[in-house]
C-alpha cells in the first residue's frame, strides 16, 4: 500500500513523502495515529492545496519579520539599572527586561527567547542585541543602559 506521509516517522521517511508499506502496517500503525494517508489522487490533491498554503503563509512571515526588523533597526530602548562604583551593575540585564522594555517603549511584541545576549550586560552604556525575529532574519537594536 502506497501512503503520503503526514509528519516525520522514523525509519520510514519524511513528511510529504509517498512510502510503500505494508497493508497491516498502514492499517495498524501509520493510518490510526494519523502519520500518513492513502495516497490516492484525493489526498495528493489536498496535499498539493495544503503545500501551496503553507507556502502563502511561509512568505507572510518573513515579510512581517522583516517589516519589525527595520522598526528594530531604527530604535533605541533605555533600561535605568542600580549600579555601583566605576558603573558596574548589581547583577545583569536580562533578555526579559529587555522584551518588557520594548513593548513597553516602542509598543511591539517580541519574545524574549528571540533576543540573544552574547554577553551579559553588567556595565552602563549603549549595546547593540541581535534580536532573531525569523531564521532568515535577525535585527540589531541599539539598548542604552544608565544608572537608576
Amino acid at each position: 500500500m502506497e501512503i503520503v506521509l503526514l509528519e516525520d516517522v522514523k525509519a520510514l521517511g519524511k513528511k510529504g513523502q509517498i512510502v510503500k508499506v505494508n497493508d497491516g502496517y498502514a492499517r495498524n500503525f501509520i493510518l490510526p495515529k494519523k502519520l500518513g494517508v492513502e495516497a490516492n489522487s484525493k489526498n495528493l490533491n489536498d496535499l498539493k492545496l495544503q503545500k501551496a498554503n503553507d507556502a502563502k503563509i511561509a512568505a507572510e512571515q518573513l515579510a512581517a519579520a522583516k517589516e519589525l526588523a527595520e522598526k528594530l533597526e531604527k530604535s533605541t530602548v533605555t533600561l535605568a539599572i542600580k549600579a555601583g562604583e566605576g558603573g558596574r551593575a548589581f547583577g545583569a540585564v536580562s533578555s526579559k527586561e529587555i522584551g518588557k522594555a520594548i513593548s513597553d517603549q516602542l509598543g511591539l511584541e517580541v519574545d524574549k527567547k528571540k533576543i540573544s545576549l552574547n554577553i551579559p550586560i553588567k556595565s552602563i552604556g549603549s549595546f547593540e542585541v541581535a534580536v532573531k525575529l525569523h531564521k532568515d532574519v535577525t535585527a540589531k537594536l541599539a539598548v542604552k543602559v544608565v544608572e537608576a
